[in-house]
């Protein structure tokens, strides 16, 4: 039985036959025709760029899906989720949130003003982000998609390294 699966470090998928992995050939077992790099230890500026290419490639997937439910159900993205007071949040709203960085303002040397720097059109960012709202009876909570994956890929980093096949 062919299972396909993907992790957050790697810039591929993998499909594996998970009943001849057992001690034998397979993922992280080696053999000639598996041979590929995993990403372990990665600075944290590169693990930060790298789930914003990944929440910008989920944005674009949810807003193409058919069947929005399932694509959530398909990438990991919980239903429910414990709340502060142990009641069950459950999802309840997506978001996409379309933002433009038309400049950036910071402490002027010796002033209360801020400096700021207006970009030229063509520097104009556009950036996209997704919240999720989980809500119960006692409270609400607004979970940004980047906090979900990062959640997962720390999940996935810390279970990566004892798979068990």
């Amino acid at each position: 039985m062919s299972k396909h699966h993907s992790h957050t470090d790697h810039t591929h998928h993998h499909d594996h036959d998970h009943a001849q992995d057992m001690g034998g050939v397979g993922h992280n077992h080696a053999h000639a025709d598996h041979l590929h790099s995993h990403v372990h230890g990665q600075s944290d500026a590169a693990h930060a760029d790298q789930l914003k290419v990944l929440s910008s490639s989920f944005v674009e997937g949810f807003r193409t899906a058919e069947d929005k439910t399932s694509y959530l159900r398909l990438s990991g993205i919980p239903f429910q989720r414990s709340g502060a007071d142990g009641l069950t949040l459950n999802l309840v709203d997506a978001t996409i949130i379309s933002n433009w960085q038309i400049g950036t303002a910071c402490p002027a040397f010796g002033s209360r003003e801020l400096a700021y720097l207006p970009f030229p059109g063509p520097m104009v960012d556009a950036r996209e982000t997704m919240n999720f709202v989980y809500v119960s009876l006692t409270e609400r909570a607004d979970i940004d998609l980047l906090t979900l994956l990062s959640e997962r890929s720390d999940i996935l980093e810390k279970g990566h390294h004892h798979h068990d096949h």
